[in-house]
């Protein structure tokens, strides 16, 4: 009888992992343990230590990988410095978006619903939000997603690939049908998310299957191996690798939000709480692309030297995913009249820039993938921090002053995400427009700007691997793309709000005959309007009488931005200061993410 070895674990490679995850567990004790007084305070602080806990043993652990790449656990995770660059960028931007999750406006309130179990307008749901309940589940979820994101982007494994796969998602759907306001909008963001992420699921297990059909093998590595020394069980059968590859590569595309695979996006984006599309955005983005990038040249080491043609097909694939991604990130980004929807239709064509990178199969690459990651997720974790600020008003006439404390007269509502609410933004709040206006300019590729280094170093990939009229096609798209960033600057600077009052002159209808114009008083009393006139000049005097007229105000809706009590703000302002940082002195990350080019053991 054969004895079971137990295997060396390396825990020490294992630490980031399992410090974002162990407090995950430690989170969900919690809730059991922690009195509800102080729960909400104890989950912060646990998931911020965390996630910097996490990022800490990764800055330990870089010399010691860059110089030896090492395998743990028989290979279910590999340590390499692409992997662990991945890994970094993750928990840094974890770490902001969990700042925008945990704040609290002048409101009082955060993000999300007292209940999210609760049917929308019902009595239970009132009593919850009365007896003032808080969702403080929210913040194990999150360190759980943050976990699987980060095993995701370092697994040369299929099958744990697949199980970080779910890790990291199932927690999302969660967390995308938490939203406070518009609940059923919510709800149905998260069942579209469900179902739509576990057909992708089930496409790419598929897609492992076949591959271990074809090569008897689950190992990136070995699969690559195996293909490059023509020593596969099952000769002949290249077909079994390109569908599994395909299969694959499709429930990766998933994630990454590329087309013909990005129906989810317009509708979770919008539907779910806005510090949860942020994090979402960002951190999801970057596990799904180092994953891609991952399998695709793991297996081109082998493929593109034994089947050549085999590669060829792969590239194409990627390309023509590509360029429909920009396509529709782009044009349609550009009819948009949601800023949530607009910030996804702009995922959806940085994802269609990042594949162009992607399809040149080359070495820099790799670290023009990290930095563009890096750079797009600190601009969109700023921006829908600053959405989370922009909110609805209602004022009720005649109960107090509009602009009073927030009561029953100037109650905050939810997020205005209308373009033309928007509008006279940059007089309200000026420095919360300059900050969003970095951000969006930074998306657009604007130089001086992290989004301008990070666009150059895709493109420049892509035109090193032979697709120069690929780079091209992506210098066109980032132009359109400009546009609709363009148009919402001109709307919150330029644009009057709409609230704002307009400028109004009284004409008279009626004057004394031999009457010169002259200034006019108006005065209100009992609801009505007296108007009085009187000549500027000495030819004498006017007189004029309008009927009185019934003067009534309905209730209304006002845009303003309510102040945050310091996490979203801190995560603003970080986000700018190294969005500009990025784009002025990229030295020193490009340096390491340069050191982070190598994925192979």
């Amino acid at each position: 009888m054969t004895e079971f070895v137990a295997p060396e674990i390396d825990w020490f490679a294992l630490a980031p992992l399992i410090v974002v995850l162990g407090a995950g567990v430690v989170g969900v004790l919690v809730e059991a343990f922690v009195p509800a007084r102080a729960r909400r305070m104890t989950q912060i602080v646990l998931t911020l230590a965390a996630l910097a806990g996490g990022f800490a043993f990764i800055a330990v652990l870089w010399p010691q990988i860059v110089a030896q790449p090492v395998q743990v656990v028989g290979g279910s995770v590999t340590l390499t410095p692409f992997a662990l660059g991945a890994q970094g960028i993750i928990a840094v931007l974890a770490f902001l978006g969990v700042l925008v999750v945990a704040d609290r406006t002048n409101t009082g309130q955060d993000a999300f619903a007292p209940t999210a179990s609760a049917v929308p307008g019902t009595s239970y749901e009132d009593l919850a939000r009365r007896s003032g309940l808080e969702q403080t589940e929210i913040y194990p979820l999150l360190l759980f997603a943050a976990g699987g994101m980060m095993l995701f982007a370092s697994t040369d494994d299929l099958i744990v690939m697949f199980i970080a796969l779910e890790v990291l998602s199932l927690p999302l759907y969660v967390l995308c049908a938490t939203a406070r306001r518009r609940r059923l909008l919510s709800q149905e963001a998260a069942a579209k998310y469900f179902l739509l992420g576990a057909f992708a699921s089930a496409l790419f297990i598929f897609g492992v299957a076949l591959i271990y059909g074809f090569a008897g093998t689950v190992r990136l590595l070995e699969i690559a191996q195996a293909v490059g020394q023509g020593g596969l069980p099952l000769e002949g059968m290249s077909g079994l690798l390109v569908a599994g590859v395909l299969l694959v590569t499709v429930g990766l595309l998933f994630k990454v939000g590329a087309v013909p695979f990005h129906a989810w996006t317009p509708d979770v984006y919008t539907g779910a709480p806005t510090p949860i599309t942020g994090f979402m955005a960002a951190c999801t983005k970057v596990a799904a692309v180092a994953a891609l990038v991952e399998v695709l040249y793991r297996i081109s080491i082998g493929v593109g030297a034994s089947n050549p043609e085999i590669m060829r097909q792969l590239q194409i694939v990627i390309v023509v995913v590509a360029v429909l991604t920009m396509a529709v990130g782009t044009v349609v980004g550009s009819v948009q009249t949601d800023v949530k929807r607009l910030l996804a239709y702009s995922s959806i064509a940085h994802a269609g820039f990042l594949l162009v990178g992607i399809a040149g199969f080359n070495a820099p690459v790799q670290s023009s993938t990290l930095f563009y990651l890096l750079a797009y997720g600190i601009a969109t974790i700023g921006a829908f921090g600053v959405v989370t600020l922009v909110r609805e008003r209602r004022i009720t006439p005649g109960s107090g002053e509009d602009n009073g404390p927030v009561g029953d007269d100037g109650v905050v509502l939810g997020e205005a995400t209308e373009i033309a609410q928007w509008a006279g933004l940059g007089r309200k709040a000026p420095w919360l427009t300059g900050a969003f206006a970095l951000f969006l300019l930074s998306m657009a590729g604007i130089p001086l700007t992290a989004g301008f280094i990070a666009k150059f170093g895709a493109f420049t990939g892509a035109t090193s691997g032979g697709l120069w009229w690929l780079a091209v096609l992506g210098v066109l798209a980032s132009v359109v793309a400009v546009a609709f960033y363009l148009r919402l600057l001109v709307v919150m600077v330029f644009q009057r709000a709409q609230d704002e009052p307009a400028e109004s002159r009284v004409e008279l209808a009626e004057t004394t005959p031999g009457a010169e114009p002259g200034e006019a008083e108006i005065s209100t009393s009992g609801g009505g309007l007296e108007v009085s006139t009187s000549s500027t000049s000495g030819g004498g005097s006017a007189t004029a009488t309008l009927a009185r007229v019934q003067v009534t105000t309905a209730q209304r809706v006002v845009v303003t931005v309510v102040r945050s009590r310091g996490p979203a703000a801190v995560a603003i302002a970080v986000c700018a200061i190294v969005t500009v940082i990025l784009g002025v002195f990229p030295s020193p990350v490009l340096g390491l993410v340069e050191q982070a080019s190598k994925f192979v053991p």
